[in-house]
């Protein structure tokens, strides 16, 4: 960062904000291989916490490579740069007072926790999910056929295929969706957000 950036703060509080948008924001982390469920499940996070009249918004690791990290591709190095972006927009979108859902594989734990550093460094609640679901199940399910292209050797430094993940050490939340329903994964989530 250059030297003559500064940050200019607004004359609107955080606790306004949050009145302004139906309580505090945070940001939900949901972490797991392709196909483990974790924009499903986003997803319904979103529907209910919208239904109670909380802002919230979806940051889906697809959607955003639509646009902020379309030069973006899938080697180690724009993977990270890929969670710094996606992370950082996530840490506005919380001090707005938004509750943010981040279904991104994010598969090195290391960017992972870089994230949720800059949460804590700004006083922002962070809520990493373990979307645990086996290799086997995401494979079996490969909603995008991405599993079965990384097989045939079309696809290269595939997650979980030939590229590693590393799991949460100590996420707020494992979830296997071959146990827990959206529903519940939704519930669990729920009552993890601050209020």
């Amino acid at each position: 960062m250059a030297d003559n950036v500064v940050w200019h703060e607004g004359r609107v509080t955080r606790e306004q904000r949050h009145r302004a948008t139906g309580g505090p924001g945070a940001t939900i982390w949901l972490t797991g291989l392709s196909g483990s469920g974790k924009s499903t499940i986003a997803a319904s996070v979103e529907e209910a916490l919208i239904a109670e009249g909380r802002a919230a918004y979806r940051l889906d690791g697809d959607n955003i490579r639509h646009g902020l990290n379309a030069d973006l591709g899938f080697s180690a190095e724009d993977r990270a740069e890929n969670v710094r972006r996606i992370g950082e927009v996530a840490r506005l979108f919380a001090d707005a007072g938004v509750v943010v859902l981040v279904p991104v594989i994010s598969p090195y734990r290391s960017d992972r926790d870089t994230v949720r550093q800059r949460h804590v460094e700004a006083g922002l609640p962070f809520i990493e999910v373990f979307v645990d679901t086996p290799l086997e199940v995401c494979e079996a399910r490969d909603p995008k056929g991405l599993y079965a292209k990384a097989r045939a050797g079309e696809i290269t430094g595939f997650t979980g295929v030939d590229d590693p993940y590393e799991p949460p050490l100590d996420p707020e939340l494992s979830i296997d969706t071959t146990v827990t329903s959206p529903d519940e994964a939704t519930s669990l989530i729920l009552s993890l957000l601050p209020r």
